[in-house]
């Protein structure tokens, strides 16, 4: 890495630095390759938790704990550019989140907590459904809200299929939001649906754009 720079090793090396050491019969790196073929992906390793970690051969609670760290490091330098300009559009959405959300196998809801300036305060996870159902009710969405006091927020769920076109579930658990959302004098200034690149023209769908909020 001193000599050719951090783009020029591979996901395996570069993990091979943050746990420094391997095990009997295996290096750093063939540590660094097992867990990447454990969880599929530099995206899912960083959403596993200690305990999953520490199931991998050579990976004890230090090791898990440097691996966590790390990617945390990693999600707030991705969220830091956000906390400073408006989060209002939903390219601003897919932007922050698409990369992450549509290599998940689940459907996840997540909000976009945002100040009277609609600058980023924090993203939380709402919900996580199945495959093609992100099970939600208002009440939990709310609470959310009040408890981070939030001026505005923006809903944001993944489709696995690759396909954001919005069900049935989907338009109902946006009006129902919006009605409650009106109520309590919170605003809510979308619900993005992602989907993949290549799927369809657009890669998320709006409902604010769409006229359905």
């Amino acid at each position: 890495m001193a000599a050719h720079g951090a783009a020029a090793l591979t996901d395996a090396e570069l993990l091979a630095i943050f746990l420094g050491t391997g095990t009997i019969g295996s290096s750093a790196i063939d540590v660094g390759r097992k867990l990447l073929s454990e969880f599929g992906s530099l995206n899912g390793l960083s959403r596993r938790k200690l305990p999953e970690l520490q199931k991998i051969r050579g990976i004890g609670i230090a090791k898990a704990v440097n691996l966590a760290a790390t990617f945390e490091l990693g999600r707030r330098l991705a969220l830091e550019k956000f906390s400073n300009q408006k989060v209002d559009s939903p390219e601003a959405v897919y932007e922050l989140l698409g990369h992450e959300m549509r290599q998940l196998q689940k459907e996840s809801l997540r909000m976009l907590l945002l100040d009277t300036r609609y600058h980023l305060i924090r993203i939380e996870e709402v919900s996580l459904g199945t495959l093609n159902e992100c099970i939600a009710h208002p009440r939990e969405i709310f609470q959310t809200a009040i408890v981070h006091s939030a001026f505005a927020f923006i809903l944001a769920h993944n489709h696995p299929s690759g396909d954001p076109s919005p069900s049935r579930a989907d338009r109902d658990l946006t009006r129902r939001v919006a009605e409650v959302a009106n109520l309590l004098q919170i605003k809510f200034l979308d619900h993005v649906i992602l989907g993949a690149s290549g799927e369809c023209d657009e890669p998320y769908f709006s409902f604010k754009e769409m006229g359905l909020l």
